[in-house]
């Protein structure tokens, strides 16, 4: 009886064991089966994180060096007239504005987005109010040769923008006058920018090399690198500003670059030191009213807003711009006046009349044929 009791116990804490160790194998399966998958999943789906401080405020493209991390850019008045062709150090600009100024020229203004990249530029030239204006909507260091009297140095006075006139105040570490262009320009044709010295100078001037609160962020609600799309339903290969009649800047698009190239009054607009024809991913057409200043000398450009066009990839779309203030900088909204969305890369902004735009498209038996 005795030994009987005892194989009924025996048997009893065998079976108590065989269940504890089958439902311990089987807890171990199920986190097993639960855990693998979701330990799968994040390896798969974690992306690098984009590191924003590498990205250039104007271009949208992560090209910084870390010496202009939350640095201000650098903008530069270019000399645009025939006489003054070929300019250099222009290509590399990350944006570009073409305004029109007295006489039916039109005079550019070359921006940097790191200041310690800034390549010698030739020819630079006097300000023009409204450059400046421009300028202090990003927040830009602005860079010129002489200034209009009248309208302006009181702009750049009323601003309080930090700038440098190489006519009122030569600093030879940062002006200089090419001598190879001395000797068949005229000297009015020859200043430029020592733009490798643009640093030490600021430093050693104290002006302010940090952006100001709200405005180290990107110009343009720019898509992701490697994600440009065509700018609209509208075809254009072809886009036609005409500034005056004397004056006009035509881009013809390069399908295989997926760039705009740029000619100055139907010659290829080159930079002399580079060799590179002018070219951009981003070209607007910003429309407003200009008018000649009641002494008929100086040109009026209104920067408040207005209509205009967004071009890229070949296509266009109709879009409106706006400038809330001389301290803001341009918006630009499609045609639902969402915040634009534009492709990442170098963009060219011409400030224009209304109604003095051309865009045109290859006709359709040509685009088939090409095909």
């Amino acid at each position: 009886m005795k030994n009987k009791t005892v194989l009924k116990r025996s048997i009893a804490l065998l079976l108590a064991v065989i269940m504890l160790f089958g439902l311990t194998a089987c807890g171990g399966k199920d986190e097993e089966e639960t855990t693998a998958p979701e330990t799968t999943a994040q390896v798969t789906t974690t992306e690098p994180a984009v590191d924003t401080k590498k990205v250039n405020k104007l271009t949208g493209l992560s090209t910084l060096s870390e010496k202009a991390y939350g640095k201000r850019p650098v903008a530069i008045m270019i000399n645009n007239v025939r006489a003054a062709l070929p300019q250099y150090g222009i290509s590399e600009a990350d944006l570009m504005f073409e305004v029109i100024v007295e006489g039916g020229i039109t005079r550019m203004m070359a921006v940097f987005g790191d200041y310690t990249k800034v390549p010698n530029v030739c020819s630079i030239r006097s300000c023009r109010y409204y450059f400046p204006i421009l300028a202090h909507g990003l927040d830009a260091v602005y860079i010129c040769f002489g200034s209009n009297k009248t309208f302006g140095t009181p702009t750049l006075k009323k601003l309080g923008i930090d700038y440098f006139d190489g006519a009122a105040n030569y600093i030879t570490d940062l002006f200089g006058r090419d001598a190879n262009r001395l000797k068949s320009y005229s000297k009015e044709h020859t200043a430029y920018v020592k733009g490798e010295n643009i640093p030490k100078v600021l430093e050693s001037k104290k002006i302010r090399t940090d952006y100001t609160e709200g405005k180290n962020v990107p110009i343009f609600n720019f898509r992701e690198e490697g994600k440009a799309v065509a700018a609209g339903d509208t075809a254009c290969d072809k886009v036609r500003l005409n500034f005056s009649p004397s004056y006009y800047s035509t881009f013809t698009y390069d399908a295989e670059k997926k760039v705009y190239l740029k000619q100055h009054n139907g010659s290829v607009h080159k930079d002399s030191v580079s060799g590179e024809q002018l070219n951009y991913t981003n070209v607007f057409v910003l429309e407003t009213k200009v008018t000649p200043h009641t002494d008929n000398y100086l040109m009026k450009v209104e920067l408040k807003g207005g209509n205009g066009y967004y071009i890229s990839m070949g296509k266009s779309q109709k879009i409106t711009w706006s400038k809330a203030s001389e301290a803001d900088t341009i918006q630009v909204f499609d045609s639902t006046g969402a915040p634009l969305q534009v492709n990442p890369g170098q963009s060219y902004i011409g400030i224009i009349a209304p109604d003095s735009t051309k865009i045109t498209a290859k006709p359709a038996e040509t685009t088939a044929a090409a095909k």
